[in-house]
């Protein structure tokens, strides 16, 4: 088993924790953060120490490193620390689900999350640090730059192109044969039919509350 430092001590490090110790062959041993994000000397039963000593104390040459990380401001934080893990001198490693569909031929990048029930069809391509959470179709031949995250139940239609820092909310709906410029965000139920604009940012309708109450509904 290859012993493993998670960086960061959130939500996202917590999910972590649990699918690699429960779905992989990685030992969680430590956790690491920024010192000013250090409130404690561990984190779910085990040390957490500050990323300025983490190389000290649980060398490169013997552990191996996830950024465990959301989203925040589009990606750049997870990117900047995924960054300065490499520049330690770890390996980062990937993590896919066994109760997931990975039938790509291309194994994805470092640093990569796959979390179950996805559906990654033949001819997908995989950058590094992305995040695929629960529940999504990525359709033949379509590209995910580095540095994404997908959330739940989105349908990526076949040959897309997903390019860097893209945020895509839940229950969105890309067509085929689009290209996502980098740094796109799609809201929740957003229905994307056309090549984005980098930076740019498409949120799907809203629901109105609707006049009667659920009691004058006859359903």
């Amino acid at each position: 088993m290859a012993k493993l430092v998670l960086f960061g001590a959130g939500d996202i490090a917590r999910l972590a924790h649990f699918y690699f110790s429960t779905d992989s062959e990685h030992d969680v041993v430590a956790f690491a953060v920024d010192p000013q994000y250090r409130h404690g000397e561990s984190f779910l039963d085990l040390p957490l120490v500050p990323v300025d000593q983490v190389a000290r104390l649980y060398p490169p040459a013997a552990h191996k490193m996830f950024v465990a990380m959301s989203y925040g401001k589009m990606n750049r934080v997870r990117a900047a620390k995924y960054a300065q893990a490499k520049e330690l001198g770890y390996e980062l490693v990937t993590y896919i689900s066994s109760r997931s569909s990975f039938l790509a031929q291309h194994q994805p990048g470092d640093n990569c999350l796959i979390l179950e029930d996805n559906t990654v069809q033949p001819f997908v391509r995989i950058g590094s640090n992305v995040t695929l959470w629960s529940g999504n179709h990525i359709g033949h031949d379509s590209v995910i730059g580095d540095h994404c995250f997908i959330s739940s139940h989105v349908v990526v239609s076949g040959h897309v192109r997903i390019e860097q820092g893209c945020f895509i909310g839940v229950n969105a709906t890309l067509r085929n044969s689009i290209t996502i410029a980098e740094f796109t965000l799609i809201g929740a139920g957003a229905v994307v039919m056309k090549d984005t604009a980098p930076r740019s940012v498409y949120l799907g309708a809203r629901s109105e509350r609707f006049s009667k109450t659920s009691d004058d509904v006859d359903l």
